[in-house]
């Protein structure tokens, strides 16, 4: 049986490389490092890590043919992507490609705790709710049809050309208790890929959801900001963000996964 450890970091940056396992570590968090998807995917043979820190550009073995590997090898390690080159492209294909979050550089401490919390929490649920190797994740109860962003977000389309759009139940349960959430104002633009709503949790840290769906703001959910706790019952009924006007829906569209089909390695569905 491997032994187990908490975090593995995977950057060519000493200086990020540092900072993250000193900030983690100050957390009572164990930390291993690799400068490269390879030596990575050694260490992931070695050790039975809670989650994956791995960064996308990369001289050997980048990080997206480390998402690649790791799945062909069915790990269960939940890897969040971390980069310097923060375009919407890197962020939602990161997602498609089995990621279960994507943090830029340079980060702040709080962001960096924040999807760190929310990685080992996702660990959790899988170990909970699909103990065994190879046993099938549970499904969400996203809204049908709808459309995911990894297992962070979904849109739905309405009959009117309209959306909405919202977080998932997964991504809530692994906030330690949601205490605010913010969000823009209608007539706002919002981004794929970009962050739309920050919810803040009991333990005051801040959570950025990453948005689904390009488009401008018609409406935002103002029984989500009155009353937070909806989202730990219904994110996908009373507890939806946003209504949309998208403005490039069949782009965007290409980047998503359908509610009903397979997801990703590590995705609940």
């Amino acid at each position: 049986m491997k032994a187990k450890r908490d975090i593995l970091v995977i950057d060519d940056e000493a200086v990020v490389v540092e900072g993250v396992a000193r900030i983690c570590g100050f957390q009572g968090l164990s930390v291993d490092t690799a400068d490269n998807g390879a030596a990575g995917l050694e260490q992931l043979d070695r050790y039975a890590y809670r989650l994956v820190l791995c960064d996308v550009m990369m001289q050997t073995l980048d990080g997206f043919q480390y998402l690649a590997e790791a799945a062909r090898r069915s790990s269960r390690t939940p890897v969040i992507m971390i980069t310097g080159y923060a375009t919407v492209e890197n962020a939602v294909h990161s997602l498609l490609c089995g990621a279960i979050d994507f943090i830029a550089k340079p980060f702040t401490v709080d962001e960096l705790l924040a999807v760190v919390q929310r990685g080992l929490n996702y660990g959790r649920l899988v170990e909970e709710e699909a103990p065994a190797a190879g046993a099938p994740s549970p499904r969400t109860n996203g809204p049908t049809p709808h459309y995911r962003l990894g297992p962070v977000s979904w849109a739905a389309i309405e009959p009117a050309g309209t959306a909405l759009i919202g977080v998932s139940d997964v991504f809530v349960r692994t906030i330690d208790g949601v205490q605010r959430v913010d969000l823009s104002s209608a007539g706002s633009e919002l981004v794929q890929g970009n962050s739309c709503a920050a919810i803040s949790s009991t333990n005051a840290l801040v959570h950025s959801v990453m948005c689904p769906l390009s488009g401008r703001v018609l409406d935002a959910n103002a029984r989500v900001i009155a009353h937070p706790d909806i989202l730990a019952s219904g994110p996908y009924a009373d507890g939806w963000l946003y209504r949309i006007l998208p403005s490039d829906l069949k782009y965007n569209l290409r980047w998503l996964q359908a509610g009903e089909a397979s997801p990703g390695r590590g995705d609940f569905r």
